[in-house]
């Protein structure tokens, strides 16, 4: 019984760290993607607002299904899912466009994805999880290889409203992380996430509506390195692979991995970023960024060993019944 208890832990990581390097690659390609429709006139709130719109009208029907009419689980977590909305879902995205206006992308990126450093400490403090070393060294590991992935150290410009932008949406992703890895509220990942993308959609469409949020859109091809492709195929892309997709898997990812662990493989993301914008964009990663990537990768392998393994308990079976004597008569006393 301990043997198969550990081998369901193991699947149950295993399939864990499956489904969230898939969110971070498709997420990272979102960037790559965007940029194509970004180049022809398109504005970052029609680009991020369309993709929300899609993504949430492709899980609408399959997250209401999966309640398998328990709309009451929908009732109970209206809070949550209103706040994972706003906060995970449009926060996180609107922030980090406001603050790449003020300041280099790199930069805004690497101060978002301080984000799993925010989940231990919210962790430590909320819940008295204390992180040991090897999770404080992993940590620091991640956040070296980004440095170097990211290329900040030929120096860069810092704009004080652009790194309070940043660090709102460090807050959303945090969020994501935090909220995605609790199943104690009954809610399949698929509706959460359908949830969450229709409040997004909803904020964000009212922002660009009442023009807070610019929205500027084009029907000219998306243009990438050496191919185009129709505007309309680019909006599909991100709305399925990279909204969809991509947090229907980091949130079911969040669920089997806990979410500290959860956050630092998410780290895959900015790699993910950097391979598809050489794959779409012709822009080569340099020697550093890959240096910086295997550092991030040793940084999320030492945090998995810095969560240990929860002691394995198994439940006692149940001591047997005493059998009945045979040579009892029907009275109940023993027979002469």
């Amino acid at each position: 019984m301990t043997a198969l208890t550990h081998d369901t832990r193991s699947s149950r990581t295993a399939a864990g760290l499956v489904l969230a390097v898939a969110s971070a690659v498709t997420f990272g390609m979102s960037g790559a993607l965007a940029r194509g429709l970004l180049d022809t006139g398109w504005s970052a709130g029609a680009a991020v607002t369309l993709r929300t719109v899609i993504a949430a009208l492709v899980l609408l029907v399959p997250g209401l299904l999966a309640l398998r009419g328990r709309m009451h689980l929908l009732r109970a977590n209206a809070g949550l899912v209103t706040v994972y909305g706003l906060t995970a879902v449009a926060g996180a995205q609107l922030c980090y466009f406001y603050a790449v206006t003020y300041m280099q992308v790199s930069v805004a990126l690497l101060l978002e994805y301080t984000a799993p450093v925010a989940v231990v400490v919210w962790l430590w403090v909320r819940h008295g999880h204390r992180p040991s070393g090897l999770t404080v060294l992993g940590a620091a590991l991640a956040a070296g290889g980004l440095v170097l992935v990211l290329d900040v150290v030929s120096g860069a410009e810092l704009s004080t409203v652009g790194v309070l932008w940043a660090l709102g949406a460090m807050v959303g992703a945090a969020s994501y992380f935090i909220i995605s890895a609790d199943e104690g509220n009954g809610l399949p990942g698929i509706s959460l996430a359908a949830g969450g993308l229709f409040v997004a959609s909803v904020v964000l469409g009212t922002a660009g509506a009442v023009g807070v949020l610019p929205f500027h859109a084009s029907t000219a091809d998306a243009a990438y390195d050496g191919f185009t492709l129709p505007w309309w195929v680019t909006v599909v892309l991100l709305g399925l692979a990279t909204a969809a997709f991509a947090y229907v898997t980091g949130i079911e990812a969040g669920r089997r991995l806990g979410s500290r662990l959860a956050s630092f493989v998410a780290l895959g993301e900015v790699l993910a970023a950097v391979v598809w914008a050489w794959l779409l964009l012709g822009e080569l990663p340099r020697p550093v960024q890959l240096a910086g990537g295997l550092l991030v990768l040793a940084g999320v392998v030492v945090v998995k060993l810095g969560e240990g393994r929860a002691p394995l308990t198994v439940e006692p079976l149940p001591d047997p019944e005493p059998e009945r004597d045979l040579d009892r008569d029907l009275s109940g006393r023993p027979a002469a």
